[in-house]
């Protein structure tokens, strides 16, 4: 599921260490690791680690910078051989970086991109948001031409945290695609959220009751926690399925109304793999500790507009 792409950019600073032919320890440090696409990406990560017969170490890293740094400081004293990391806060990349370069230890961003001090970029396995975000806009498009409703009364949310370039590449993306498939021109209210479902929730539940003249909306988010947390805060206020338009990002929350049969808000959603991403992001770490191989500047993965009629098929799994 995931293809190699060349950004033509250099690999990460110099931490290319030599061929190691010995016992491999590898670190997965992750942001949230209780989201279930990073408990995908966990479980991933771990089948392909056992299967290549290196150790793993997986930590959970929840949204606190400070600890992923002292985490990172654990990792290299342990005596670490490559690590992939997912970053609570990109600020702290250089910090993240320096130590990487400094221990000679093979370091791969995962899912949220990470830049030195000069602004150079870690090598990358992940998502390219912008595709995303574009997938996500098609799609609100043409479900929204499809229902037949009108500018007038009818209202975009994109939720977000809007600190995080990977949530602002996506729902830009989202609204430029949405713009220029839909035929109308829509207002759109940003929410900015934790990236949870219960604060997407809230915070929408305060922008819906400073909209009652709105009978249709149209939902997008950084991931499936906002768009199933907004659309849940317009079902809570008495919105009906057939007036939301709700397209998800990840699948694994939007799917879970198909899955009970409910008329719901949750219309589509991008299918991306957690998994696939903690596979290969072992699988490369490997490769360059191993074989000398070096790190991709980028690695993307592939993605796949699902709905209630396809996701079992696509292999989703809902939470």
């Amino acid at each position: 599921m995931l293809a190699g792409c060349s950004s033509g950019k250099d690999t990460a600073p110099a931490t290319q260490a030599a061929p190691n032919s010995g016992k491999i320890t590898l670190y997965y440090l992750q942001k949230q690791g209780d989201q279930q696409y990073f408990v995908e990406q966990a479980q991933g990560a771990k089948e392909k680690a056992q299967e290549l017969g290196v150790d793993l170490k997986v930590v959970n890293l929840g949204q606190d910078a400070n600890k992923a740094i002292t985490e990172l400081d654990a990792a290299v004293a342990q005596g670490a051989n490559g690590i992939a990391i997912v970053v609570p806060d990109q600020a702290i990349g250089p910090q993240v970086l320096d130590k990487a370069k400094s221990s000679g230890i093979p370091i791969i961003a995962s899912d949220d991109v990470i830049k030195d001090g000069t602004g150079k970029a870690s090598p990358f396995v992940g998502f390219n948001g912008t595709q995303m975000g574009t997938s996500v806009g098609k799609e609100a498009a043409q479900l929204f031409k499809k229902a037949g409703w009108t500018a007038a009364d009818t209202k975009i949310i994109s939720a977000y945290k809007q600190d995080l370039t990977v949530c602002t590449d996506r729902v830009k993306a989202s609204k430029a695609a949405f713009d220029a498939d839909a035929g109308a021109s829509i207002p759109m209210i940003e929410v900015g959220t934790d990236n949870s479902p219960v604060d997407a929730q809230n915070r929408t539940g305060a922008v819906i009751s400073s909209n009652p003249g709105v009978k249709h909306w149209v939902v997008w988010g950084c991931n499936d926690e906002n768009e199933t947390g907004a659309v849940t805060a317009l079902a809570n206020s008495g919105v009906s399925g057939g007036d939301i338009i709700g397209v998800g990002l990840g699948a694994y929350l939007t799917c879970k109304d198909w899955a009970a049969g409910k008329d719901t808000g949750n219309k589509s959603a991008l299918y991306i793999s957690g998994a696939e991403v903690g596979r290969t992001a072992i699988q490369l770490l490997v490769d360059q500790v191993k074989n000398g191989k070096a790190l991709p500047a980028e690695t993307i993965a592939k993605t796949q507009i699902v709905n209630k009629d396809n996701f079992k098929q696509a292999g989703v799994t809902c939470t």
